[in-house]
Order: structure tokens, then sequence, then C-alpha cells
């Protein structure tokens, strides 16, 4: 099977942008986003892997930065396209980000809604990274009990944040749900960043950055990300009264009412 990142085209704009959505969704739930965004831009939309219709040659093997970043020149190459903008949900941050340190020089914009892949969680970090804790994630896709109970034992000595647990139970409540978690947290863990060296290159030029986030976002809370945008030249933060999962709704609502937050 040959590698695809699947992509949909929105608008035919002079401004150019690349979106990456968030766990569980696919290119389309950029539309009402693309829409807001007016007739000034291209968006261009892509299936993260294990997702929609992108697929990799070799589906079980971590994805790396240096493919990643291969990919992505492929595509800008073949598109012609020189400057871009970047747009990500939560886990697309990842690509996106991948993409602002491949390169740099290119990225005008950068809107990250509630991004993951900048604060390394407990349990992300806890469930990709020693191999054990993988063995026990992965027989879990057949055998999910052992694992809800856990979550719940967490949720009932309030270990865990209760909105966490509702979050972690939709996540795991079917096999390909539970597989999709599995594959996305293990493929992906190669695409990790230095945040030191991601401000140096975003403060540059400085490259704008705004952050959309949710003020009742339990899943990509503010408070973790605040020293990360405290250390950007050119950064702003626009707090929504939202929760995570309908983040990207709440954001072409607020785009809407105020087009001009997407500035260039």
């Amino acid at each position: 099977m040959k590698t695809t990142l699947h992509y949909r085209q929105y608008g035919a704009g002079p401004r150019v942008i690349l979106a990456f959505h968030g766990y569980g969704q696919t290119e389309g739930h950029w539309r009402s986003v693309a829409a807001a965004l007016g007739d000034g831009v291209t968006v261009y939309a892509f299936d993260l892997f294990y997702h929609g219709q992108s697929r990799l040659a070799k589906a079980d093997a971590p994805l790396s930065k240096k493919r990643l970043g291969e990919l992505l020149n492929e595509f800008l190459t073949g598109h012609h396209i020189d400057t871009f903008g970047v747009l990500a949900f939560s886990m697309g941050a990842k690509f996106a980000l991948v993409a602002v340190e491949r390169f740099p020089a290119r990225v005008e914009q950068v809107w990250l809604i509630a991004p993951d892949g900048i604060r390394t969680r407990f349990w992300y970090a806890l469930a990709t990274y020693p191999p054990w804790m993988r063995g026990v994630l992965g027989r879990a896709v057949l055998r999910p009990q052992r694992l809800l109970r856990f979550i719940d034992a967490l949720a009932q000595r309030r270990l865990v944040d209760s909105g966490l647990v509702r979050f972690a139970q939709w996540q795991l409540d079917s096999r390909e749900k539970r597989l999709r978690v599995y594959r996305s947290w293990v493929g992906f863990r190669q695409l990790v960043f230095e945040l030191k060296t991601l401000a140096a290159l975003l403060n540059r030029r400085p490259t704008p950055v705004t952050f959309f986030l949710g003020q009742h976002d339990r899943v990509i809370p503010h408070a973790g990300l605040r020293e990360f945008i405290a250390s950007l030249k050119n950064a702003r933060t626009i707090l929504l009264n939202a929760g995570h999962a309908g983040l990207i709704h709440d954001v072409a609502a607020h785009l809407r009412q105020q087009p001009a937050e997407v500035r260039w």
C-alpha cells in the first residue's frame, strides 16, 4: 500500500492555509471554519493518518518528523506553494508544528486551536513511551474492560478530572475507536518538540501565532500552555466560552462574528 496524505481544497483565494484536524475527526470538520475565513484564502484540509482517507504504507510503524516533512514538501512542491499559514486543532497541531520546524521561513501565520504536542501530558507519555504500557493499551483494543475499570477507579479517587474521564470513555467505547486511539498515540509518538527551539524559530521573524483556547477545556487546558505562549514575541490568545470536543465549531462561530481575528 502506498502512503497517501489525503486532502480537500476549500476556496480559491490567494492566501494558502494548511489545516490539520484533531483526533477522531476528518478534513470535513474544517468546512465551517473555511467558510468563515472568506474568499481571500485557499484552505487545504488534510486527513491525519489513521483518520479519513489518509494511509501510511507501514501502518504500524511510527511516523517520523523527517518523513512527515518529506510528505508536506511533496505537497507544497506539487501545488507550487511558496508561503502559507498553518491551522490546527488538538492532535493536528503535531502536524502543523512539524511544518513550522521544516519550513520556518515559509510559514506566514500560525493558528492553533487547543494544540496538543506543546506540553507532554503524563497520561499520554505513560501510554506511549514504555513498551510495557503500549502492550497494555494494545490489549485493550480487544479487551477494554480492565482499562475502563482502571479509569473508573482513578475518577472515584478524584485523581483525574471527571471531564477527562468522560473524554477517555468516549474514545474507548468501540473497537474501531480503541484501535484508532492505539495507532494514533503510538504512531505519532515521535512527533515531539523542543519548545525552546520551536520558540526561537517562531521568534526569528517573528511569526504571528494565534491560540484559540476553551475556558472549560480539560483536555488541553490554558494553564499548560501559558509558559510557551509567554515565550513567543508575536502571540495572542483568544479564550472562548467552550470545552474541547466542539472547539472547531466554536472558533467558526467566533470568526463569523469577528472575521478580523484571522488577520495576515
